[in-house]
Order: structure tokens, then sequence, then C-alpha cells
């Protein structure tokens, strides 16, 4: 199902950068015209960050971390909490200007500042419970402390399909640790993000304290470079992170990273097959048109099931709505930008010719009045070669393939050979298999009989080359802090 994409939008977009609380234009800075995926057609002319940008964000941040540190800890904590309110009184300006961002459907985009809201209201209750601790030193009387303190300025590289969730998953916790952050989102999607920062300004936060500094790659090594940052946040790809941590060895600026996925969702016979039809739709190439990191992208369907399940999977895709990202009942959008779509219907082009399996469903681009939006059909192939590079490659678009499997253990090696291990997804009603199973995947979080869901509570981050890092409960505290040992004689 279709339905026209608007021309036009009547939202103010913010286009310079946030430093110090104020909007600056830059002398170092260039600019960039942000394409609407929808439409193709450009709705603003961004400002992105140059080196004297960074250097005087990275400036007016540690002021600004100086200045929050001196607070008392009872008032840091009531500021965070005035930012969750914030931030909740402005979850549809927000949600409209993550679709301006990068199309992602309104059904869609409240999620991402609910969940903000979130991790901030989640963490603004560890500020003043944040403890260190003692311990008794062998053969000594020394009273010793063992106290966690910010990094300062900490640099938080988001990705351009989720500005608003890295605000949640790494923006929050290094701000209750007593840290700055210089947020760069992507030239892809900087709206947001510049909103969210003047956000920060008006809860209370000490200007400076959440600089927001949208810029391409080249601003992003700028960024990483500079050695007033004291920790680096980066999520996004495996070849941008060897960059990332290349560029950052030179200062020798500690790194955590939340990278890609390749996630197997593994549907069993005795699985609710209407519910593992419709999560597997939604998680796979609907979501997001398949943007996302936590994209089941491998699907395993058990033999005696297969079939049955098929059937379900690709009525759930055609009835899917296509369209207007701001028509509330489109479930897919575009892509991000054409050379993303370029690029994965060259991927899909090389799958058929490759002969990596059998083309089922899409893999065109969709045309008519959405010709110039950046619109591909939820694409499926079946019959996959587990290490083909259909199956072993980040597509990043709404493209999976589906897989037969006989047993248990066969189920478990294809799930686990996989350069990643971000997510895995397990469909069975068979208590026992689903206790037993996710301790064997090879995935920093396992999701079973529902879909993909970050919550403040649990940590979130990968296995393998999925990254290093780890976002929510508070491991995702611990991220952005630092251990001093203080030993004192007695």
């Amino acid at each position: 199902m279709t339905t026209a994409a608007k021309t036009e939008n009547t939202d103010a977009l913010p286009t310079e950068l946030l430093i110090g609380g104020d909007w600056v234009a830059g002398s170092s800075a260039i600019e960039h015209e942000h394409i609407y995926p929808a439409t193709g057609r450009p709705n603003a002319t961004i400002t992105l960050a140059g080196p004297e940008e960074i250097d005087h964000a990275v400036t007016s941040g540690a002021e600004a971390q100086r200045e929050w540190a001196s607070l008392p800890i009872g008032r840091r904590r009531d500021i965070m909490f005035d930012l969750a309110d914030a931030v909740h009184e402005n979850i549809d300006a927000l949600g409209r200007l993550s679709i301006h961002d990068f199309a992602v459907p309104m059904r869609t985009a409240p999620g991402h500042t609910m969940l903000a809201e979130s991790f901030i209201r989640y963490y603004a209750g560890h500020v003043d419970k944040a403890h260190g601790q003692t311990s008794e030193v062998s053969g000594k009387h020394d009273l010793n402390i063992i106290d966690r303190e910010p990094y300062g300025v900490i640099g938080v590289i988001a990705p351009w399909n989720g500005p608003m969730v890295v605000v949640g998953l790494n923006v929050a916790p290094a701000l209750a640790a007593g840290n700055a952050v210089i947020l760069k989102p992507s030239e892809l999607s900087p709206f947001s993000a510049l909103r969210f920062g003047e956000i920060c300004v008006e809860a209370g936060l000490p200007p400076g304290l959440v600089n927001v500094l949208p810029s391409d790659a080249e601003g992003g090594r700028s960024l990483v470079a500079h050695p007033g940052l004291g920790k680096i946040h980066f999520t996004g790809g495996g070849a941008t992170a060897r960059q990332v941590l290349t560029t950052a060895a030179a200062n020798l600026t500690p790194v955590a990273t939340e990278l890609g996925g390749k996630s197997a969702n593994i549907i069993f016979a005795d699985a609710d097959l209407d519910q593992a039809a419709i999560l597997a739709a939604w998680q796979g190439p609907l979501g997001q048109s398949g943007q996302s990191c936590a994209c089941a992208s491998r699907i395993f369907v058990q033999n005696e099931a297969y079939d049955e399940f098929m059937q379900r999977f690709l009525a759930v895709l055609a009835a899917a709505k296509i369209g207007d990202p701001f028509d509330p009942d489109v479930m897919v959008g575009p892509v991000v930008s054409e050379p993303a779509m370029n690029r994965i219907l060259g991927v899909i082009d090389q799958a058929v010719h490759g002969r990596h399996g059998t083309l089922t469903t899409g893999g065109r681009r969709v045309g008519g009045e959405f010709s110039d939006g950046y619109y591909i059909e939820p694409t499926v192939f079946t019959d996959v070669d587990n290490r083909s590079p259909l199956a072993t490659t980040e597509i990043f678009g709404p493209v999976v393939s589906v897989t037969r499997f006989g047993d248990e253990s066969e189920a478990l090696a294809l799930a686990n050979d996989s350069d990643y291990g971000l997510n895995a997804y397990v469909q069975t009603m068979n208590l026992p298999r689903a206790h037993r199973f996710s301790r064997a995947l090879q995935s920093g979080s396992v999701w079973i009989n529902r879909n993909s869901d970050i919550s403040p509570q649990g940590p979130y981050g990968g296995f393998k080359k999925s990254g290093t890092g780890r976002a929510g409960g508070v491991e995702g505290l611990q991220e952005f802090q630092q251990i001093k040992n203080t030993r004192i004689g007695l």
C-alpha cells in the first residue's frame, strides 16, 4: 500500500551550531544542503562545524563542566529531572524534527524522544547515588578510598538513524556522571539534536554543558583528534569505527563503541506464528526501512513451520503501508539518501545475479508518485547461503534473508556464524529451550518472543565486532566514569 509524500513543510528547522548556549554560524564552518529523503528535495541549508567551532565547543564544555561539577549534587539531580520534563513536553515537536531529519515514519518518531526521556529520567535518579567504596588494604591500617569521577568533556558521535536515541543512551548517562558533552549529529539528521541542545539550556543546564555540532566526516575527525576530550563514544559502522580508534590513539583518548549488527531471528516450529510473522516483519524490513543496528536481517525458520510462517510473513509485508512519513498510518518510509538507495539496490542486484538466494518479494525502487523520493520495496530473499555477502554484510536497508533449519543445534550454528553480535531474537513457546538457547547465543542482547525494546534498566551493547561499550543500567553510567583510588595513611 502506498500514499503520497508531502513536498512542503511548515516546521521551523534549526540550522546553526549550538555552542555555549548560543547559535553560532562560525568562521571555519561550511554549509550543507539537507535533502528530505521522502521527496528528494532540499528542506534547509545547515551549518557544519569546522576545527575552530570544535575547539570553541571543547573550551566552552570544559568551563561548563567545572560549573556542573561544583553544583550541589541534589541540584544536579533536580536539573536533570527538569530536563526529562522538558523533553516530555517537546515529544511531538522533537518527533516532527526526527521526521525532517531522516524521514522516519510518524508512528516511530515519537518513540525516539520517549526513549530519550526515559533514560534522562532514569539517570537523573542515579546522580545522587553514584557512590564509591572503601576496602581494606592487606597488611596496612590505611584508609583505601575508591571513587568514580567524570572524564570532563565527552565527544558523542551519533548516527543519522537515531540522534534522539543516542541522547538517551549516551548523553544522559554522561551528564549524570558529571561530564559535559559535545554531541555531533550527522549532517543527514541534525534537527532534533539541535533542538535538544536548546532544551538543555532552557531546562537550566549550564550553557555549554551540551554543545551540538552537526558535521560531516571531516568534522568528526577534527572532533576525535581534539586533545581536550576525556572520552569518545561512537555509534556507527565498523569501517568508521576503525578510523575513530586510529585517530583517537594519537592522544590515547579512550573510545567506547556501539557498532553494526547482522542479527539472527530464530523461529522454532512451536512459536506463535502469527506473532512471529509480525515481529519478523517489523524488526526486519519494515521498522525504519531496515535502517537499524537492531534489524533482524537473518531469519531462520524450522522446517516444520517454514511454509506456514512464510505465508503469514509475506502477508504482513504486503499489507504494510508505504508513503508519506507524516501520515500516521504509514509504516514504511524511504531510506536516508540517494547514495544509500543506490547502494542497497546494488546489493539486491548483486545477490540476484550472484544467486545468493531467491528473490521472493520486493527488490525494486518504488516509483510513481514516489519516484523523487528514496523508497525501496521491503525485500525478502529465501534459501540464502549463510556465508554469502547477503547474509554476512550489514545492508542497512529493507532487505532480509530467510533460511531453513532442522534442529536446535543447526539453528545455533547458523545464528552464531557471524562477525556481529549485537542482537538476537528467538521465537519459541518452549521455556527450557528459551533459557538454554539464549545462553548459547553470542549476542549482547537476546529478545525472546518480542521485538527489540531498549530500556534504561538494561545494559545494551554488542559482542564481537558489534562494539565494546554498554548503554543502560549502572553499566551505562560507568562508561562515563573513571576510577580513582586514594590511600590515606593513618
